[in-house]
């Protein structure tokens, strides 16, 4: 396939030293990420070019909203990596899911539904944007209590954790694990998820990066926000707490 980007745009961004993308929305159709197969290897040669190596994309499980499931994410996967062999598009293409705290994940976790994780038990979990989940804790120790890793995705964008810092010391007490969105690091979501996520690395509390990538808007921003990416990521490599190249 033909390079998404114009010479303009194309490269300024390399994120080559994560390796692997454990955040993103690219089996076609399932959830709010790309709607088709075009749409997905659009995204993923455009993650090709960011120097990526591996993906774990990891649609959504949302009750309300997209009711995936093991099935209909692993099939999906299964699909999308004959796609890419079939096209001999050298991208390692894996799955998890990205869990939203709610009532059928609290379900899921009592009976004993294996979940879908980025790696042995690294379990990503999101909650609500708009406001602080009333039994976060025990959330969290439910998790815990089953075997499972916590890792919050975007923890910079809940701004109610930004406007009471040491909710993040707490869930690091508790031994939960941050993943950041390189897209935070491009002001895409504003100034407030920008300031906490030089926070956050400041803190040395970045576990994982990941690109959230769900359209072609999204990947315009970051290919061409590399003066103030790379910076940020070469940090956070450099310090030896990101954890992206493992996985």
């Amino acid at each position: 396939m033909l390079s998404f980007f114009n010479r303009k745009t194309r490269n300024l961004t390399d994120l080559s030293g994560v390796s692997c993308d454990m955040h993103s929305h690219l089996i076609p159709g399932i959830d709010d990420g790309a709607p088709d197969n075009e749409g997905s290897l659009r995204l993923i040669n455009g993650l090709i070019e960011l120097g990526y190596k591996k993906v774990i994309t990891t649609p959504h499980i949302m009750w309300e909203m997209h009711k995936n499931n093991n099935q209909t994410i692993q099939e999906g996967c299964a699909k999308m990596r004959e796609v890419l062999a079939n096209l001999k598009i050298p991208m390692e293409f894996g799955a998890a899911a990205e869990y939203y705290t709610d009532e059928h994940f609290e379900e899921l976790l009592r009976n004993d539904v294996p979940m879908l994780t980025l790696k042995d038990k690294l379990l990503l979990i999101e909650f609500s944007i708009m406001s602080l989940p009333l039994d976060l804790k025990k959330i969290l120790f439910s998790i815990q209590i089953k075997g499972y890793q916590p890792v919050i995705a975007h923890p910079e964008r809940y701004m109610y954790f930004s406007q009471r810092t040491t909710w993040f010391d707490e869930m690091r007490d508790m031994g939960c694990m941050f993943q950041l969105n390189i897209l935070s690091l491009a002001g895409f979501y504003g100034k407030g998820p920008l300031e906490t996520s030089h926070y956050l690395i400041r803190k040395k509390y970045v576990d994982f990066i990941g690109t959230d990538l769900h359209h072609e808007r999204h990947l315009k921003m970051i290919m061409r926000s590399g003066k103030s990416i790379n910076p940020a990521v070469a940090k956070l490599l450099d310090s030896g707490v990101l954890q992206n190249p493992s996985l």
